[in-house]
């Protein structure tokens, strides 16, 4: 079985266990999810695993057959340790400044929709404007490395990240039982500092953060959380915000799908909103 479907079943095994728990727990059909929300969930669900990533693959490899044909799997005897560094570095930690830059108000737009939803679960983890992913460094340095032969390496890689961003967005909420276990204390001091975690990403979406647990201007991280501890933007309190969203949508009511998914191709006829191209910047402390 090639390396791809190895990773595509993983990956929709972990979507589908997590979902499961969702509904087990009655959390996956959110009341607040709006037919706008529902629609733009299932494009971007499938836009970026059948279309963008498979895209940006096929470029590198086409690319780099063409301009450097001696440098395919080229690497492919590194070290493994060296290879996952390599890959935290272009991929993850590009993937933190990506996101955190994405919360300035120049790039705020497409970056918005991830936010809009007032509710959380695994159907909001790939939720994003179709160009927030087309143009993540990350993901091209991913095609790159691929190339250069990081093949089992890479998708043993990727599946731990998806595990790590895909629970972190759960309503399953696995850190919820844990934290209320006094001998698991140590540890997950430890872990909630390392990757992204339920209660840690939770805040990052919260419709508030004058409550003190909503983080919407840092938490920034996605596989590993170290980066937000490193560079100062972390938010501990192992509580959950009572709601998400974005005020302007609780105003105005939702954008349009195609609107959020095609910025700035389509631009939105809606008061108060950045989707018009009117520098409009996103929520501040």
């Amino acid at each position: 079985m090639q390396q791809q479907q190895v990773q595509g079943l993983a990956i929709i095994a972990l979507f589908g266990g997590f979902a499961a728990v969702e509904l087990l727990r009655r959390r996956f059909f959110s009341p607040h999810a709006t037919r706008e929300d529902n629609r733009l969930d299932l494009v971007m669900g499938l836009l970026l695993p059948l279309f963008i990533v498979p895209a940006i693959i096929l470029l590198c490899n086409l690319l780099g057959q063409w301009l450097f044909p001696d440098a395919q799997n080229q690497l492919a005897d590194w070290p493994i340790w060296l290879m996952i560094v390599a890959l935290l570095l272009s991929d993850d930690l590009t993937q933190y400044w990506w996101h955190r830059l994405s919360h300035t108000s120049w790039m705020w737009p497409f970056h918005r929709a991830h936010h809009a939803a007032a509710y959380m679960g695994v159907r909001v983890v790939y939720r994003n404007n179709f160009f927030y992913y087309l143009f993540m460094p990350g993901l091209w340095a991913s095609g790159i490395w691929l190339y250069l032969g990081f093949g089992w390496v890479y998708v043993s890689y990727a599946i731990v990240k998806m595990a790590v961003i895909i629970g972190a967005h759960s309503e399953a909420r696995w850190d919820e039982k844990l934290y209320a276990i006094p001998a698991l204390r140590p540890l997950m001091w430890l872990l909630e500092r390392t990757i992204s975690t339920p209660a840690t990403h939770f805040a990052h979406h919260a419709l508030s953060q004058k409550d003190g647990i909503g983080h919407y201007t840092g938490n920034y991280g996605n596989l590993l959380f170290f980066w937000d501890v490193l560079f100062g933007t972390a938010h501990i309190t192992r509580q959950y915000p009572p709601a998400f969203g974005l005020p302007d949508d609780i105003r105005h009511g939702s954008e349009k799908w195609q609107v959020q998914v095609f910025y700035p191709l389509l631009k939105s006829s809606r008061a108060e909103t950045v989707l018009s191209g009117t520098p409009v910047p996103p929520p501040e402390a």
